[in-house]
C-alpha cells in the first residue's frame, strides 16, 4: 500500500471528515491524530520525528493510504517528497480567525490542561517543530503549501460544510523545478471540484478509486 493522498492542513480543518471520506473512497485507512490516540506506541514516534530524527516515512506509513490531520501534517512536505505521485490536499476554514476561535476552544485548551507526560511532550515539541510557541501560528502557513506545491494540489475549505476545492494555480512554484511535469503541461494543474457536500477534489488526471 502507498500514500496517495498526504493531507497538509491543520487540526479543526475538518479534517476527521476529511479523514472518513478518504477511507471511503481509498478503501483504505487514512492516518489521523485519532491513530495516535489508538496507537501510543506511536507517540515516540512522532516525538522523535519533531526533534529531528524522522522515521521511514514509508515503513511507517506502509498500512496507510492518506494521512491528515496533526501529526503528519506538520510533515506534509516531507511525506510529500517520499510519495511523488500523492496529492496534496490542504484544508481551511473560512477565515483564520474563525480557525483560531476553533482550536482555542478545543484543542489548546485541551493541551494546556493535559498532565506532563508523553503526550503533552509530542504536542510540545511539534508546535516547537513548526509552530512559533508563543502563538501556536503555523511558519509559513497556507501560503507555504501552495508556494511549495507539486501540480498534483487541492484546496478543500470548511465553512458550513465543504464548499469546493480551488485548483492549484498553473506555472506556481514546484519542488520537483524542472523534472515536474507541471512545466510542460500547466492543464495538469486543474483540479475538478465534487458536490457542495463532498470534501475531496482531485486533479483531472489522478484517480482516487480503491486499489484493486
Amino acid at each position: 500500500m502507498t500514500v496517495r493522498v498526504v493531507g497538509a492542513g491543520l487540526g479543526r480543518t475538518g479534517t476527521l471528515s476529511l479523514k472518513a471520506a478518504l477511507e471511503r473512497l481509498l478503501g483504505a485507512p487514512c492516518y489521523h491524530m485519532a491513530e495516535v490516540f489508538a496507537h501510543p506506541e506511536h507517540v515516540d514516534v512522532w516525538t522523535a520525528a519533531f526533534k529531528g530524527h524522522q522515521p521511514d516515512w514509508k515503513k511507517f506509513l506502509s498500512g496507510y493510504a492518506a494521512e491528515v490531520d496533526w501529526p503528519a501534517s506538520a510533515f506534509w512536505f516531507e511525506i510529500a517528497e517520499v510519495f511523488p505521485k500523492a496529492i496534496i490536499l490542504l484544508s481551511t476554514r473560512d477565515s483564520s480567525e474563525t480557525w483560531w476561535n476553533s482550536a482555542n476552544e478545543t484543542i489548546f485548551r485541551g493541551i494546556d490542561a493535559a498532565p506532563p507526560g508523553k503526550w503533552k511532550d509530542m504536542v510540545e515539541a511539534m508546535f516547537g517543530y513548526r509552530f512559533t510557541r508563543k502563538h501556536r501560528r503555523p511558519r509559513g502557513g497556507d501560503r507555504g503549501v501552495r508556494e511549495a506545491t507539486t501540480p498534483t494540489f487541492a484546496r478543500a475549505r470548511r465553512s458550513r460544510g465543504w464548499s469546493s476545492t480551488s485548483p492549484a494555480t498553473a506555472g506556481s512554484r514546484c519542488a520537483k523545478r524542472s523534472a515536474c511535469p507541471c512545466r510542460t503541461s500547466p492543464s495538469r494543474t486543474r483540479t475538478r471540484a465534487r458536490s457542495s457536500s463532498s470534501v475531496c477534489a482531485q486533479p483531472a488526471t489522478a484517480d482516487l478509486r480503491p486499489a484493486r
